[in-house]
This record gives structure tokens, C-alpha cells and sequence, in this order.
């Protein structure tokens, strides 16, 4: 934002004052983890379940938690609050920290972590956009990336040259198979539906475990749409009736052509139009929407 500001270690300021070390290690071996938490009319969006998966996270990388949760509920209100409001992203970067000497094993002792905190606005899609009149274009693509993206990692080159493919063909993300199933998007998970059936591939150690994602599941259920989380082999990909991608920033998109080819009739599905309609409901109860 050109007129916002960030969040250093203890401090807010202007992005131009921001200044991290080159030996951070972030900076040197992406050894950090992120979180992206959404905010609607100026109300953090499921804040509770995007700072567990940041708890789990740093768990997972052994970096200690510079907050418990009611500080990072704060510090989130206080980016928010910075930034005037609105529709807007959260981003949090927390890294190992600063180190004397690059090496690959963890300093010794430990050092303190940096933690960095920026906004961007969200632009909040009108009913008539493209992606909701007509969907999107997606392309497959071969799931190069690391055995373990269930951490929400900051190291994202893999993610950044798949979806610069998609971006390239014309496509807006890239559905990601490996070993012949479907595992997630690029930047995002993934539903396909047969004959009313919501399917999406289960949480393991191949998929981050999506905020949205969940809430889908979520609606689903207490919407009477019958939802299954079971692995998704590439075939029953490409018969699909209806594919949706699913992120915190750009809620579920409809994907209506996949490698080219038409999905289903080539226009958003019934299934969708419904759950689409139910999570923009939940979302301005939330949020206090207009």
C-alpha cells in the first residue's frame, strides 16, 4: 500500500524504513514460514484457524513462537487498524532470524526470529466479474515441489514456477498431479464435482491444509451438499462436471476450462452458483458485509 504501513520486530513503519539484515535467515535460506489472513470490512476472516496453522507451522520447523495467540490477535488488529481498514490481506513472515555465520544448521544458541508484517487491499469480486459469469482457465501440470507442503513454508519456488506456467498459457493456476492424483493448486486447493458430489483431496503432508478449503467442507455440510475428502485420481479430474480452486484472498473460483478443454458445459455449475452463494452469506454475517 503506498500509503501503509509495516510491521519490524516490535515496530510499525513505513516500508522504506523497514530494513533486514542479508544474513536473516529468511533472507539467505528461506528457513521461515508465512501466514496470509484476510480482513472484511475491517474483521479478520477465521483469524483462529490461520493462526493455528501458523502455530503448527513454526511447530513443524522448530522456530519458537514469538506470540501466543491473544498477541497475534492483537498485533493482526493493530496491522489492520494501521492500514484503514477495508478489504484487506495480512501478510506475516516469521524467520529464523539473524544469524553470525551462514550455516546450514540452526544457530547455536538460538537466535531471536524476525518477524514482519505487511497489508494489501483485497479487491472484492463484483457478482458480475468474469470469474463469476464465466470461470477460469486452469492447466495440470507435474507437482515438482517439496514432500512436505503442509508447512506453510516461505520457500516458494516450485509454487512461483508453476503458476508462472499457468499465467504464461493463459491459465490462471496450475491443478498439480503426482503419482497420478490430484494434490492442490499452485497457489491454491482444489473440488471437483460429479453429479452433485463435492470431492477434494484429504489433508496429508502433499497438501497445505487450506483456511477456505475447510470452511467449503464446512458449508458443504451444513448445507446438505454431499462433500467427501478422498484422493482424486487425474482421470476423474478430466470428467469432471465442475472443478473449483479455493484460496483465503480470492474465495473459490470456478475453473470452466482445464488444458484448453471445456469443464462440464464450459460455465459455471449449479453446485458452485449454490455453495458460492452460501459462503458469501457467511462471510457477510462475519464480517458485517453489506
Amino acid at each position: 500500500m503506498a500509503n501503509g504501513k509495516v510491521y519490524l520486530n516490535g515496530e510499525f513503519l513505513d516500508p522504506e524504513r523497514a530494513r533486514i539484515s542479508p544474513m536473516d535467515r529468511g533472507f539467505l535460506f528461506a528457513d521461515g514460514v508465512y501466514e496470509v489472513i484476510p480482513a472484511f470490512n475491517g474483521v479478520l476472516f477465521r483469524l483462529d484457524a490461520h493462526l493455528q496453522r501458523l502455530e503448527r507451522s513454526l511447530a513443524e520447523v522448530s522456530i519458537a513462537n514469538p506470540h501466543d495467540r491473544a498477541g497475534w490477535r492483537r498485533l493482526c488488529e493493530e496491522m489492520v487498524a494501521a492500514n484503514g481498514g477495508g478489504n484487506l490481506s495480512v501478510y506475516l513472515q516469521i524467520t529464523r532470524g539473524v544469524a553470525d555465520k551462514r550455516d546450514h544448521a540452526f544457530p547455536d544458541p538460538p537466535v531471536a526470529p524476525t518477524v514482519f508484517l505487511t497489508s494489501a487491499p483485497i479487491p472484492v469480486p463484483a457478482a458480475d466479474s468474469l470469474h463469476q459469469t464465466r470461470g477460469a482457465a486452469a492447466i495440470t501440470l507435474a507437482d515438482t515441489r517439496w514432500a512436505r507442503c503442509d508447512i506453510k513454508s516461505i520457500s516458494l519456488l516450485p509454487n512461483i514456477l508453476l503458476r508462472q506456467q499457468a499465467v504464461a498459457s493463459g491459465a490462471v493456476e496450475a491443478v498439480l498431479l503426482r503419482e497420478g492424483l490430484v494434490t492442490e493448486g499452485a497457489a491454491s486447493n482444489v473440488f471437483t464435482v460429479h453429479n452433485g458430489e463435492v470431492s477434494t483431496p484429504p489433508h496429508s503432508a502433499r497438501i497445505l491444509g487450506g483456511i477456505t478449503r475447510d470452511l467449503v467442507v464446512e458449508l458443504c455440510r451444513e448445507h446438505g451438499i454431499a462433500v467427501v475428502e478422498r484422493e482424486i485420481p487425474e482421470a476423474r479430474l478430466h470428467d469432471a462436471d465442475e472443478i473449483w480452486v479455493s484460496s483465503s484472498t480470492k474465495d473459490v473460483v470456478p475453473i470452466t476450462r482445464l488444458n484448453d478443454r471445456p469443464v462440464g458445459d464450459g460455465r459455471p455449475g449449479a453446485t458452485w452458483k449454490t455453495l458460492s452463494r452460501h459462503y458469501i452469506q457467511f462471510k457477510r454475517r462475519l464480517c458485517g458485509l453489506d
